[in-house]
């Protein structure tokens, strides 16, 4: 990035942040801080070990340094400037998710475009959500919009402030579905038999929540969709599972005829060849549901996490704080852009083909010098694709 582009940035970060007011975490005394600013070269230096007292006042700092990136730490420390983690005396720290969209299994970058990695990247955060809030209860979640590639969650309840890197692994372990078996989900309940007379106990999947209950629903949506289709068709289905033959198939086909109601409850005690199709939904299953997180960050119990109402550097994107109440309807491609940036030209010189899809337009940028939306000249810049060009 060359001078001119990097004080262009740095000026419009500032006008920027002298036009909002940002709003401080909770516990940010105790709170380590960090930031980048646009320094020359090809690598950036972090700039951390800093407490709020190091920094003054967030809001004059901001203005004064107009950083290109900014973070504070999940972690609370009695000395959160010292210059070394044993030195800070940990108090404790949040429990923090980052859901980076373009590891995300189903993006290729490159193929995907940016609007549908986010896209695909809100889509794991209500996944996420659903696991902290009804699997764990809890009720203190702040979702933040990273202004980059994904989505941030941070658990601030004090019952999990305590929790050391194992504990935080055995979370991340549950929400990613690792190592979960169909033996060690399923339990000995009171099942009816075919007119729900006569109940026995049998090996049953929980349908109330957890895990259990994902698979149940997972294994009852395959079951509806056999059911909907001609035997033939499902025979054929059936079949491509590893070790289910004709017979085999035959046999899940009468269960799901005969015994559908005890699917619903759950029941998988229903013939080998039925038991063998479920372990293998399992697998898919987990595939479906689990909460496809970078699990390095949540066992971090010092991690810097990017501070909302700030910018992203690398996009000149807003981070934004979410309610969950307004994920479903976030573009963060609309909402995040700065109004600081709407409104005006700027030209810039690029160095090949770009597209950029930003407030709900899509821009196609060819090589040479072009006048664009500033926005636009802004997102590009901070990517590295384009300089600012001289006027």
């Amino acid at each position: 990035m060359e001078e001119r582009t990097r004080a262009y940035l740095r000026g419009r970060f500032r006008d920027y942040y002298r036009r909002v007011d940002v709003e401080l975490p909770p516990g940010a005394e105790a709170r380590e801080w960090g930031y980048i600013p646009w320094t020359s070269g090809p690598d950036t230096t972090m700039v951390r070990h800093k407490s709020v007292l190091d920094i003054g006042n967030v809001q004059e700092f901001l203005q004064r340094e107009r950083p290109r990136h900014v973070y504070f730490s999940g972690g609370y420390y009695d000395d959160p400037g010292a210059r070394t983690m044993g030195e800070k005396g940990w108090r404790g720290a949040d429990v923090v998710f980052d859901i980076d969209a373009d590891h995300l299994p189903q993006i290729t970058p490159g193929e995907d475009s940016y609007a549908e990695m986010l896209e695909a990247g809100k889509q794991a955060l209500l996944k996420l959500l659903d696991f902290l809030e009804r699997d764990f209860g809890f009720t203190d979640v702040q979702c933040v919009f990273s202004g980059g590639r994904g989505y941030h969650a941070h658990v601030r309840d004090e019952r999990v402030r305590k929790l050391d890197r194992q504990e935080r692994r055995e979370i991340v372990d549950y929400v990613r579905g690792n190592g979960i078996e169909l033996d060690a989900l399923s339990e000995k309940q009171m099942v009816g038999g075919r007119r729900l007379k006569n109940p026995v106990e049998k090996k049953t999947l929980p349908t109330d929540g957890g895990w259990g209950r994902r698979v149940n629903d997972y294994v009852n949506d395959y079951v509806d969709d056999l059911r909907e289709m001609d035997d033939d068709e499902a025979r054929l289905r059936l079949q491509t599972f590893d070790g289910v033959g004709e017979g085999r198939a035959n046999a899940i086909l009468n269960v799901v005829e005969d015994r559908r109601e005890e699917i619903r409850q759950g029941n998988i005690e229903l013939g080998g060849a039925y038991i063998k199709l479920v372990r293998q939904l399992l697998g898919e299953a987990v595939d479906e549901y689990n909460a496809p997180i970078d699990e390095p960050v949540t066992t971090d119990t010092n991690r810097l996490i990017r501070f909302p109402g700030t910018l992203h550097g690398g996009s000149g994107l807003r981070v934004l704080r979410l309610d969950e109440s307004e994920l479903e309807a976030f573009d963060p491609l609309v909402d995040a852009v700065p109004d600081t940036f709407v409104g005006h030209d700027i030209t810039v010189e690029v160095t090949a083909n770009r597209t950029v899809e930003l407030r709900g337009e899509t821009l196609t940028v060819e090589p040479g010098v072009v006048s664009i939306p500033e926005y636009a000249g802004i997102y590009l810049m901070a990517r590295g694709w384009a300089e600012k060009a001289k006027e």
